[in-house]
């Protein structure tokens, strides 16, 4: 009798240890699953909060003007330069898409309270996959440009064609309807304007120009923003 309650015993010893040790596994596997789920931050995150550390120490004047959108902005560093009689804040972050200066805008855009935004974007969500069509960059825009509205109602809004580029030349289709859908819907819109950049950027043959690109043939050298510059600057408001 005394040696099965010994055994009884051992045996409940046993079953709780392995309780315990299991407790002890799933409190930290749920401890990093918490972990893990903090280190995921939405993409471009970093981009957004190294703009507010700017703002944290100097806030950008109210109505000036805004150029917002993908790297070919991101690497305009001399943009402020380029137009000197404006006051531009460059909020363009690399690898970027519409969705994402969507999702951002309230970070990006709505804050400074600008007189004129300038966007370029649209061009790496056609790059992002196949499935992307010029109608789904379209709608995209429309949903920017409502939002925009929404928000800003008296604000004007300047649109930089998705350029052409040597190492993108295969979307050149989807680019160039993307270009004319965003163009036609502009149109018929006040305060709002297009900037064609496409055909300024091409060669005799009909093709990029190489000499307006840096080494990647998708981001350009000062050449190629020198035409953005001439072809921008007249639509911009004093």
């Amino acid at each position: 009798m005394e040696y099965q309650k010994k055994q009884k015993s051992l045996k409940s010893n046993r079953t709780m240890n392995r309780l315990s040790k299991l407790k002890t596994f799933l409190f930290f596997l749920f401890l990093a699953s918490v972990v893990h789920a903090q280190e995921q931050k939405p993409a471009f995150w970093n981009d957004i909060q190294s703009f507010k550390k700017k703002d944290s120490v100097s806030f950008p004047p109210q109505n000036a003007i805004l150029f917002v959108g993908s790297s070919s902005f991101t690497m305009w560093k001399g943009v402020q330069q380029d137009f000197p009689s404006y006051t531009i804040i460059n909020r363009g972050f690399g690898g970027s898409s519409l969705p994402d200066i969507i999702r951002y805008a309230g970070d990006i855009i709505f804050p400074y309270q600008p007189k004129q935004i300038v966007i370029y974007c649209g061009d790496n969500d056609l790059a992002a996959a196949d499935s992307v069509s010029a109608q789904m960059v379209y709608k995209r825009f429309q949903n920017l440009f409502r939002l925009i509205r929404m928000k800003l109602p008296e604000t004007d809004i300047l649109y930089v064609a998705i350029k052409p580029s040597p190492s993108r030349w295969h979307l050149k289709n989807k680019m160039v309807e993307a270009n004319e859908l965003i163009k036609k819907f502009l149109k018929r819109k006040k305060q709002a304007k297009f900037v064609n950049v496409w055909k300024a950027m091409l060669g005799s043959d009909g093709k990029p120009m190489g000499t307006l690109f840096l080494e990647d043939k998708l981001h350009m050298n000062a050449r190629g923003y020198a035409i953005w510059q001439k072809l921008i600057e007249p639509h911009l408001l004093n």
